[in-house]
Order: structure tokens, then C-alpha cells, then sequence
């Protein structure tokens, strides 16, 4: 390497600017000029200390993190035999924001032994205020159509997939959803009705695990699967009531869906 390719090098390496009149070889000990200051000695380096094993990360101890509240919901609802036990663990469980937020839990509401259970999404505001379910102007739309076809609330068990209102009457979440979800499908097992009905998209694909729309699945039979009960469920998604409150055109589909579970009620006999 050439001088000038060599002081290039430098340049690039920051060594740009001369601090002194002519190169100091570093590997050679240099005597201190007579009135030069005394430097402070430097301290002697440690003795490099002996070589420790390699601990590897995966294999540190690491803390077990707390059930999540999923867990806990599974957890409690498995735990509960009846539907009192159900109930009790609902209103001591503290893993869904919405309970703080909420007035009153809402659970259920109707015959449990029926063998027909109506599942919604969650409480409205007067729902909330009374701790029942479908009591306000859609649950006074969903006795009406239900008695069109002589059915009443001695006929049928009706709850929600979300026992807490939603501030606002906003949409679930999809984390409330899956905390919910395992009490929900507790109370099925505990009820064991011979058939559901599904009222509006987050009950729909709650239950049956999928992400359709609910004017694509309304009126079509499906089967649910529920732990704890061996053979799958006839269930049937029809409109929610508050939608239909919002699209009257719909209310035609919707009376064709509830012709079709009488229809099905009546082949019982």
C-alpha cells in the first residue's frame, strides 16, 4: 500500500487531524520529560476471572405467568353443576372489563327446562337497569314475534353471549366475546335444550365458530357442538331483533325463520 492510499485509509478511519509533531510508536515505553507532570498511575487490570458455563436462555427458570382470563372463565364454568353454581361464578368473576362497568349482571330469563333456548347478543340499557334479558323495545319485538307463533317466555330459556352490557351499546370485542364465551356454553350443557336459536351475527358465529353474515345464515339449520353434551345441537340463526327494529323489509325473512321453528317444534309430536 502506497503512502497516499495509505493516508486515505486513515481519513476514512476519522484519523484526519495530527495531534503531534512526528508518530509516537505505542509499543515502546516512553520516559517522562523532567518537569512533566506525574500521571496517576493506572490501576492494574483484574485478573480476567475464570471462564463461567454457558447458561443458556431457554433453560432459565422462567416465572409461570398467571391464567389468563379465558383460563379462568373455562375454569369457573366447568366448575359449576348447576345452573345456581353458573350464576354464582358470573358474578364473582372478574376477568371482563364490562363487569365494572355494568349495573347489573343479566342472566337469564324463562323456562330452563323447555328444551328451546334463545341466545343474543347482550344487554341493552333497560336490560342492564333490570337484570333481565330482552326487555326493552327489542325484547318487546322478540315476545311479539314469539307469540305469532304461540310461543311465550314459559316455552323458552332466554340469555346472551354477553351476560354484562357493552358501554354504549357498542359492538363485543372479540376478547369479551372469547371470556363469555365458556359460560355461555356452560349454561347450554347445564340446560340441554333440544334446540337453539341464535339471534344476530355474534351469537351465530359465537356458537357455531365461524365468521359469516348473518342474512347469509339466518333461517338454515346448523349444528352446534357444546362440551359436555355427546351429540350436536339443532340450532337455528335467525335476525336480531334490534335489527329488524332498524330494516322493517327484513321483518319478512324473519317470520319465515320463526315459521320454520315452529314447524320444527311441532314435529315433536
Amino acid at each position: 500500500m502506497d503512502m497516499m492510499a495509505a493516508l486515505r485509509l486513515q481519513i476514512e478511519w476519522g484519523a484526519d487531524e495530527a495531534l503531534e509533531d512526528a508518530p509516537v510508536n505505542r509499543m515502546v515505553a516512553r520516559a517522562a520529560a523532567p518537569n512533566a507532570v506525574r500521571a496517576v498511575p493506572e490501576r492494574p487490570l483484574l485478573e480476567r476471572p475464570a471462564m463461567q458455563p454457558l447458561v443458556k436462555p431457554w433453560a432459565k427458570r422462567v416465572a409461570t405467568p398467571a391464567s389468563s382470563p379465558v383460563q379462568r372463565a373455562q375454569q369457573l364454568a366447568e366448575s359449576a353443576a348447576t345452573r345456581e353454581e353458573l350464576r354464582a361464578a358470573l358474578t364473582g368473576f372478574d376477568g371482563c372489563a364490562l363487569s365494572a362497568t355494568a349495573t347489573n349482571l343479566v342472566f337469564a330469563d324463562g323456562n330452563p327446562v323447555s328444551g328451546l333456548m334463545l341466545i343474543g347478543e347482550g344487554p341493552g340499557a333497560e336490560e342492564d337497569r333490570t337484570g333481565t334479558p330482552f326487555v326493552g323495545a327489542a325484547g318487546q319485538l322478540l315476545d311479539r314475534m314469539m307469540a305469532s307463533v304461540g310461543l311465550d317466555r314459559t316455552q323458552c330459556l332466554i340469555t346472551n353471549l354477553l351476560p354484562w352490557r357493552p358501554p354504549g351499546n357498542r359492538n363485543p370485542t372479540d376478547s369479551e366475546m372469547r371470556i363469555c364465551l365458556p359460560f355461555v356454553l356452560r349454561h347450554i350443557a347445564l340446560v340441554q335444550p333440544r334446540r337453539l336459536v341464535l339471534l344476530g351475527a355474534f351469537a351465530t358465529n359465537a356458537i357455531l365458530g365461524g365468521k359469516g353474515s348473518i342474512t347469509r345464515l339466518r333461517g338454515r339449520w346448523a349444528e352446534a357442538v357444546v362440551p359436555g353434551i355427546t351429540a350436536p345441537i339443532a340450532a337455528l340463526p335467525m335476525l336480531h331483533p334490534a335489527y329488524l327494529l332498524r330494516n322493517g323489509a327484513a321483518k319478512r325473512e324473519a317470520w319465515a325463520d320463526w315459521l320454520a321453528l315452529r314447524r320444527s317444534i311441532d314435529s315433536d309430536v
